[in-house]
């Protein structure tokens, strides 16, 4: 049953994306950037840990997911280590996420050879 929320729930994610870029002016983007801020909003009023025990991977694989990591990051930071963790707290918190996708994209490109349009 953990399979089906995560379907339905990231699927709904992604629709509401799509809605958003056919029915809306705003460029892919600013859709991202909305929701990782949508991500945070949720994870510092304390909604998006219990969407997220709900919904499963539907709601932590999404860039919502990335949203709330960045906040725990620097909420955690923040608290060892005051003002410098607003720094240092996203990075710290997103570094293996980022890291993986800059070196799987990498391997990607080699593999595929993409060309520019």
């Amino acid at each position: 049953m953990n399979y089906v929320w995560a379907f339905l729930v990231g699927g709904a994610i992604c629709v509401a994306v799509q809605i958003l870029m056919d029915n809306t002016k705003l460029m892919p983007g600013r859709i991202m950037v909305l929701l990782v801020c949508t991500g945070t909003v949720l994870g510092a009023l304390g909604w998006y840990e219990p969407f997220a025990e709900w919904a499963g991977a539907g709601a932590t694989v999404p860039l919502l997911g990335f949203g709330n990591t960045l906040f725990k990051g620097i909420r955690e930071a923040v608290d060892q280590e005051g003002f410098i963790g607003l720094f240092k707290g996203g990075f710290t918190a997103c570094a293996v996420g980022v890291s993986g996708a800059l070196v799987f994209g990498y391997i990607a490109s080699l593999i595929f050879k993409p060309k520019m349009k």
